[in-house]
């Protein structure tokens, strides 16, 4: 067993004699140390709150944790690289997810592991339990059930829905491409992007660029191109499906302004980086923990390529923790009943505006690089730049109360700015 294999195991024991096993548990937010404290907890005075409720649903945003509570959902069919290990095995990545939720945007969360996988039954139980929380986080359900199960919810539901697997890559990804095609004069109308991988996020992902103007997409699942020709496409691979002559990734790659890899490591090589177009082509490597090609092995082909991978030790890495705690935190705080198109293409381009400010000391000391500034090797923020959370979540804000889909009417985005900067500066202190 390797060390960093011991150390894992050994983070997620409980370190005191009343500790807990795991990575999360009860943070009480009210004194219950004298008579009346416990009086008011519980039996009698817990009933005061109740009957507000009662008269007005939306009281349980004043009065319990539904206003600061998301829900992290799975059925553990499709976890990180792991794949189909279960409900129950799920578990610890699920904790985590409710780990960078608090450490990042000061959001509670816990997790909830369904042992199901038919899309009904978790439909049924997800949305039965949705009152209690201020929005529901799905998370590692296989594709395409979970583009039906995220859908349904969203007609059903009363509070956000966001399966972050689909929606956190395509935040992330599309704030890149904003930057480079403002550093290399190119238009999202012009461009041509290959997506190889046609699961959750790579759906997803193409509809963002879409939405972006992009209008030439090459889409490729495990047999190779999405065509029209093909029979074998379910309804989501099927929006994707273009009359082309190209069938594998070496024909779709030529020309290429950008390839967002969601696939395996090392199926790109430098003869294909070579054959994509000129003046500063875009890839996303994001395979785990081997990118579809290294960074270095890219830059040999070509010094002008922009490229950025999932892993910590590159620039540019596509870390979904820049995304969903953010647009949750944005969400929750106007009391949105869902998340929309616009305010996920809201959160790109405030994603997109924090890697052009100055890089806090801080935070270069953070990834042990000096050099941190806008262009091809700082297209993405880092995600121990704090200044991410005060401008997504204002950004989501904004556009849900614009959008109509926030419950507050009347805001006050200048003092909700400051107040996230409190937090953000009280995140940064602990």
């Amino acid at each position: 067993m390797e060390q960093f294999q011991k150390d894992s195991l050994e983070y997620h024991k409980a370190k005191g004699e009343f500790d807990t096993n795991g990575k999360i548990g009860t943070l009480l937010t009210k004194s219950c140390k004298t008579q009346k404290e416990l009086a008011m907890a519980y039996s009698p005075g817990v009933a005061y709150p109740c009957l507000e409720i009662e008269k007005n649903p939306d009281d349980a945003y004043e009065y319990t944790n539904k206003a600061n509570l998301v829900a992290v959902i799975s059925d553990g069919t499709a976890v990180l690289g792991l794949g189909d290990i279960g409900h129950l095995a799920s578990k610890p990545v699920m904790e985590g997810k409710a780990v960078l939720f608090k450490t990042f945007a000061n959001v509670d969360a816990i997790d909830i592991e369904l042992a199901t996988k038919d899309a009904d039954e978790i439909v049924d139980i997800v949305s039965k339990m949705a009152d209690s929380f201020g929005g529901i986080n799905l998370e590692d359900i296989a594709a395409p059930k979970c583009f039906e199960i995220e859908e349904r919810l969203k007609e059903i539901c009363d509070v956000p829905v966001f399966h972050d697997d689909q929606h956190g890559t395509a935040v992330i990804t599309t704030a890149g491409l904003m930057n480079v095609l403002e550093i290399s004069g190119k238009k999202a109308e012009d461009l041509k992007v290959v997506v190889i991988g046609a699961g959750a996020a790579g759906i997803a992902c193409g509809k963002m660029y879409k939405n972006l103007g992009v209008k030439h997409i090459v889409m490729l699942d495990s047999k190779g191109v999405i065509h029209s020709g093909r029979e074998d496409l379910n309804e989501y691979k099927k929006e994707f499906a273009i009359d082309t002559k190209d069938r594998t990734l070496e024909d779709a790659i030529k020309d290429a302004d950008m390839v967002l890899g969601l696939s395996k490591g090392d199926i790109i090589t430098q003869d294909m980086v070579k054959s994509m177009s000129s003046n500063m082509p875009i890839i996303f490597a994001c395979a785990n923990p081997n990118p579809e090609i290294k960074p270095e092995i890219a830059k040999a082909a070509r010094a002008d390529v922009v490229i950025g991978t999932g892993r910590s030790d590159y620039p540019n890495q596509v870390n979904n923790v820049l995304g969903f705690p953010q647009i949750f935190r944005g969400a929750l705080d106007v009391r949105a009943t869902k998340i929309t198109e616009g305010m996920k293409l809201a959160a790109a381009k405030a994603l997109a505006n924090v890697a052009k400010l100055e890089v806090p000391q801080k935070v270069k000391d953070a990834h042990a690089r000096e050099n941190m500034e806008f262009g091809a090797d700082y297209i993405i923020p880092s995600p121990f730049d704090r200044r991410v959370l005060v401008h997504v979540a204002s950004a989501v804000a904004k556009a849900a109360v614009e959008e109509g889909v926030a419950r507050v009417k009347e805001f006050d985005f200048e003092r909700y700015e400051e107040k996230l900067q409190k937090l953000a500066e009280y995140l940064d202190a602990k």
